[in-house]
């Protein structure tokens, strides 16, 4: 199998690893390079930091491994490689009348990915993470076989996978549960949100109306303002509610888009009054008139412009979520804001959603408030993440793996203190490591 070395970062392009690459393209293929270890599987790379990328070490890139192995209609289960990305599915069976049941916010992620992460969307509330979606996976151990795992066959390694960033073997196939649609467009509501004590209070009354809610902050307020920002709601349109206008198309697909960010920006081109305008560029799109709205824009809104992650230029970017109990969440999230709006960094893109009860063992979600915020890499947010790793901790909270880049391996422990449980399921399946990543090594998730 072809070898090569090469710069492999993750969707924040920090930080940069040089990785032996990799690339099976069949089920022999994917035992043959259990001889090359250190192992850690890859997808499209939208993971932000260093979850799929293993320095001077082996890293095997698997999205060729993405064909369709079987469709029970009837039923609405779709068996497929683990390589298969949401894009693929939905463009295949959008048109059909099915969707798939979670959707974070960009669907280039392969489902090997989405089981390492365990993504959610603005659903979670409801629906949950992406193992509620999951009826079962083959998965590729450390000792070459290739087993199940479901909630009653070999149910410690199910569990242990979601959010288990690829490090017990590679995912192989993966049966799951499909949505039935009637169209692929939602009924959208946005609201216009004062500062924080309306946003919590929107997110209560709107709670039960709506599926899907995810609300945008502008973290650079403050005062009175603080937690000003726009919320948008929505649930799936039905046939009879759509216009006249979108009914002869109910099931119209996204098209591929030709926006491109074509090379990293300057670093200078993302500074507090560059902020301050897109910021208010956000608020206008956001609070959008539209009551209808097609599911790209509704779930996906950033992958009409591909590479936009080099508009934050060649030093990169972390991706900062967290979440924190309900509990005190008013005076917490009052507190964490603040720290932002005063560290002196450029906060962008901040997403803020409502979580529902969370599962598995290092799956990030549970019951409470997440926010997620963009923050270009410089030395003063290198200074400031502790400290609001800290503050997260305090309330509470954690950080999302899939996305860390700087966590540091104590806070971790102190953020999910069920890892010893994690960490014996990896001592039983693969005792050497065979699996490992950068991240693996910096948070101490390895067998001893």
């Amino acid at each position: 199998m072809p070898l090569k070395k090469g710069k492999l970062v993750g969707w924040g392009n920090y930080p940069v690893a040089e990785s032996y690459i990799l690339t099976p393209r069949s089920e022999n293929d994917s035992r043959n390079i259990l001889q090359d270890t250190p192992l850690i599987a890859r997808g499209l790379g939208r993971s932000y930091g260093d979850q799929a990328v293993n320095n001077n070490r082996y890293v095997a890139l698997c999205t060729h491994l993405n064909h369709f192995i079987s469709w029970n209609e009837a039923e609405g289960i779709l068996t497929c490689q683990a390589g298969v990305s949401l894009d693929e599915i939905i463009t295949v069976f959008a048109p059909k009348g099915w969707f798939p049941m979670i959707c974070p916010g960009t669907k280039f992620v392969t489902m090997g990915g989405a089981i390492a992460n365990d993504i959610h969307g603005k659903a979670h509330h409801i629906d949950g993470s992406f193992v509620n979606c999951v009826i079962s996976f083959t998965i590729l151990l450390a000792d070459g076989s290739i087993v199940t795992a479901s909630r009653t066959e070999n149910a410690d390694l199910f569990w242990a996978n979601f959010g288990g960033l690829g490090l017990l073997g590679i995912i192989l196939t993966v049966t799951m549960k499909m949505r039935k649609i009637e169209t692929t467009y939602f009924r959208q509501k946005s609201i216009a949100i004062r500062n924080l004590d309306h946003m919590l209070e929107a997110l209560e009354t709107y709670d039960k109306e709506y599926n899907y809610s995810v609300a945008w902050i502008d973290a650079l307020a403050r005062g009175k303002k603080l937690g000003r920002g726009v919320l948008s709601l929505g649930n799936g349109a039905g046939f009879n509610e759509l216009p006249e206008r979108l009914k002869h198309r109910p099931l119209r697909l996204h098209s591929a888009t030709k926006l491109r960010v074509p090379f990293f920006l300057p670093g200078f081109a993302l500074n507090g009054l560059t902020v301050r305008v897109l910021n208010k560029v956000i608020a206008v799109v956001q609070n959008s008139p539209k009551e209808f709205v097609h599911y790209d824009k509704f779930f996906f809104p950033l992958d009409i412009i591909n590479d936009w992650n080099k508009g934050y230029g060649k030093r990169g970017f972390i991706q900062y979520q967290f979440v924190i109990p309900e509990e005190n969440g008013k005076k917490n999230l009052t507190e964490i804001l603040e720290m932002i709006a005063d560290s002196g960094c450029t906060p962008f893109l901040n997403v803020f959603k409502k979580m529902g009860d969370g599962q598995g063992i290092l799956s990030f979600p549970f019951r409470g408030y997440t926010l997620a915020i963009d923050f270009p890499v410089t030395p003063r947010l290198l200074a400031f993440t502790p400290r609001l790793d800290e503050k997260v901790l305090s309330c509470g909270g954690r950080l999302y793996l899939g996305k860390d880049a700087l966590l540091e391996e104590k806070m971790f422990k102190e953020m999910y203190p069920q890892y010893p449980e994690w960490l014996s399921v990896k001592q039983k399946y693969d005792p050497q490591n065979k699996f490992s990543s950068d991240i693996s090594r910096r948070l101490g998730l390895e067998a001893v």
